[in-house]
């Protein structure tokens, strides 16, 4: 099924609610690079063919529809947090300041927010709808989704390292960057909070330790 604007038609009924934008994140799961988060605001126009679930588009399609939204759109934010900042905070509060840098981006303040999956990391004064799958049912929240997956892939292949791929796995964990990790050990862009470093004893020592008061880090997905 083809995301509507049922869930901003929704919102767009409450008398207080003029402008709505739909947000959603890319890079939560990797181990190298920045968590980037994009918001969407539309006049509710038809989108551009093809537009869904980022996950659900190859890359070919997903960089055409991409490039269709951008004159689309009626406004895009973007923010990101580093992976600096991830280790500092922890992801729940880096996804928050890189939200809360997308919304700021806007040319206009929205009234309500569509956030895709179940977890609210933005929070007050942004009054919030989660939607799960948001990204396959809102079409404000699919044009982001495609948006800042190509935002952030495009970004993770120009920091070099190619030994780890970032070109093609954008900093998740496929074999050949895992291969990369043990031979090699981190890049100056991996998360050093992670728990995939307890799993390579070779580089355990460069593990980043963060206060537990900042955030829960990340379990661990190296095998």
């Amino acid at each position: 099924m083809a995301p509507t604007y049922d869930i901003e038609h929704l919102l767009l009924a409450q008398p207080s609610v003029r402008t709505v934008a739909g947000v959603d994140e890319v890079g939560r799961g990797a181990w190298a690079g920045p968590v980037t988060v994009c918001a969407v605001v539309t006049d509710l126009s038809h989108p551009p063919a093809g537009l869904t679930d980022s996950k659900q588009l190859s890359a070919a399609k997903r960089a055409k529809v991409a490039v269709e939204l951008e004159p689309w759109a009626a406004g895009i934010g973007f923010g990101e947090a580093s992976h600096a900042e991830i280790d500092e905070l922890g992801m729940t509060q880096a996804l928050r300041r890189a939200a809360r840098r997308a919304l700021e981006a806007l040319p206009v303040r929205p009234d309500a927010l569509i956030l895709d999956g179940k977890h609210d990391y933005i929070g007050p004064p942004w009054p919030v709808r989660l939607e799960v799958k948001g990204d396959a049912a809102s079409i404000s929240v699919a044009a982001a989704s495609v948006i800042a997956k190509e935002r952030r892939d495009a970004y993770m292949a120009t920091i070099g390292f190619d030994d780890y791929g970032f070109a093609e796995n954008a900093g998740y964990p496929s074999p050949q960057h895992q291969e990369a990790l043990a031979r090699l050990g981190p890049t100056p862009h991996h998360r050093l909070s992670w728990s995939y470093l307890d799993d390579l004893p070779r580089w355990r020592h460069l593990k980043h330790h963060r206060d537990p008061a900042a955030g829960e880090g990340q379990v661990s997905l190296f095998g």
